[in-house]
C-alpha cells in the first residue's frame, strides 16, 4: 500500500491506495485519508483505511482455491468414505421417481425463496396442468424449475457462464424481465436479516463475470482432484458469494448444485424447506470460514430423507 498525494491550490488531498493484478488487468483500491492532515491524525486514517482497504480485497478475491488450505487429504478421504455411504443410485432412479424428485425439489428449491405454492399444488400442476389459484409468478417459476431440472439431465455441460445463464433464464423466463441477464452496472446486493445486519454482500457488479469464469475455471482445474460432494459444495456456496443476478441466486445455485452431482454418477439433492435455517447456515459458515462441512452434512442428510421418500413411493407400488 501507499500514500498518494493530490494538490489542489495550497492544500494536499491524501490518499491510500492499492494496486493487484488480476490476469493481465491491474485493479486500484483507494481509499480518501482527508487534507493537510496532521501526523497524528493521518497515522489514525491511514489504520483504518488499511482494514478497510484489506476487507475488501478479501471480498473482491472470492475464489483462491478454498479447499487448499482447508481440507487435509485426511478430510478428503473422509467424504470419499460419505460419498460410498449415499443410500442412493443415481442410476437406479426410475422415471417416477425423477418425477417425484422434480417436484420435491421444485416445491421446496421455490418455498424457500417464499413461493407460496404448498407441495400439493405443485404436484398437481406439474403432473396435471392444474393451476391452483395462486401468484402467476409462482405458478410460471414451478414450470421453469422443473423445465431446468430436464435441461441438466441432458447437458454434458458441467458448468460453465453459458449454462449458468441459461438456467436462469429458464427458470425465470415467464415471472422476470431480466431472466438470463447477469446483474448490470449499478445493481449491487446486499441481504439483511431481520435486524438489519448485512449477513451476506455478493461480488461488486463490475467483477461478476470474471468471478464466474475464475470459477468456472476452478471447476475445470479440479474435477478430477475433489470427490464430487466437494465439487459440488464449492461450486455451489462459491455461487452464492458472487451472486450474480439480481435475483434468483438460490435456486439457480441449487440446480448448479445437482448438474455437477449428477455429471459425476451421485444422484441429485433437495434442500428440504424444514432445513432452511440450517442450509443459510451452512453459507455463512463458508463465506466466513471456507468451511464446507456444514454444507457436506447437510447434504448427508438430505440423501437419509431422499432416500426414504423414494423408498415409501417404491412401497405404495408393492
Amino acid at each position: 500500500m501507499h500514500v498518494e498525494k493530490r494538490q489542489i491550490g495550497n492544500k494536499v488531498k491524501l490518499y491510500l491506495a492499492h494496486s493487484y493484478r488480476e490476469g493481465n488487468k491491474v485493479h486500484k483500491i483507494r481509499k480518501y485519508l482527508g487534507l493537510n492532515l496532521k501526523p497524528e491524525l493521518f497515522e489514525e486514517r491511514k489504520k483504518i483505511a488499511e482494514k478497510l482497504i484489506l476487507d475488501e480485497i478479501k471480498r473482491y478475491k472470492i475464489i483462491h482455491d478454498p479447499l487448499t488450505h482447508t481440507l487435509s487429504k485426511r478430510e478428503i478421504n473422509w467424504v470419499k468414505k460419505l460419498e460410498r455411504e449415499i443410500p442412493i443410485k443415481v442410476s437406479h432412479l426410475s422415471m417416477r421417481q425423477w418425477s417425484i424428485f422434480t417436484e420435491l425439489f421444485t416445491y421446496n428449491t421455490n418455498a424457500i425463496e417464499g413461493s407460496k405454492l404448498n407441495s400439493k399444488e405443485v404436484t398437481e400442476l406439474l403432473e396435471k396442468d392444474k393451476w391452483p389459484d395462486k401468484s402467476k409468478e409462482d405458478i410460471a417459476e414451478a414450470y421453469g424449475v422443473r423445465d431446468a431440472i430436464r435441461l441438466i439431465r441432458k447437458t454434458k455441460n458441467h458448468l460453465s457462464i453459458t449454462l449458468i445463464k441459461k438456467i436462469h433464464r429458464i427458470v425465470f423466463k415467464n415471472s422476470k424481465s431480466f431472466a438470463g441477464q447477469l446483474r448490470k452496472h449499478g445493481e449491487e446486493v446486499v441481504v439483511m436479516d431481520n435486524a438489519g445486519r448485512v449477513v451476506h454482500e455478493g461480488a461488486p457488479q463490475p467483477r461478476v463475470t470474471f468471478l464466474l469464469k475464475e470459477l468456472c475455471e476452478w471447476h475445470t482445474k479440479n474435477k478430477e482432484r475433489y470427490p464430487a460432494l466437494i465439487l459440488a459444495a464449492v461450486i455451489h456456496n462459491q455461487f452464492e458469494n458472487i451472486h450474480p443476478f439480481r435475483d434468483g441466486n438460490g435456486r439457480v445455485g441449487r440446480i448448479l448444485l445437482n448438474n455437477i452431482l449428477i455429471k459425476h454418477k451421485l444422484p441429485p439433492i433437495n434442500i428440504d424447506l424444514k432445513n432452511r435455517m440450517e442450509y443459510y447456515a451452512s453459507l455463512q459458515s463458508y463465506e466466513k470460514n471456507h468451511d464446507l462441512k456444514p454444507t457436506i452434512n447437510l447434504f448427508m442428510k438430505e440423501y437419509k430423507t431422499l432416500k426414504r421418500v423414494l423408498g415409501d413411493y417404491k412401497k405404495r407400488r408393492v
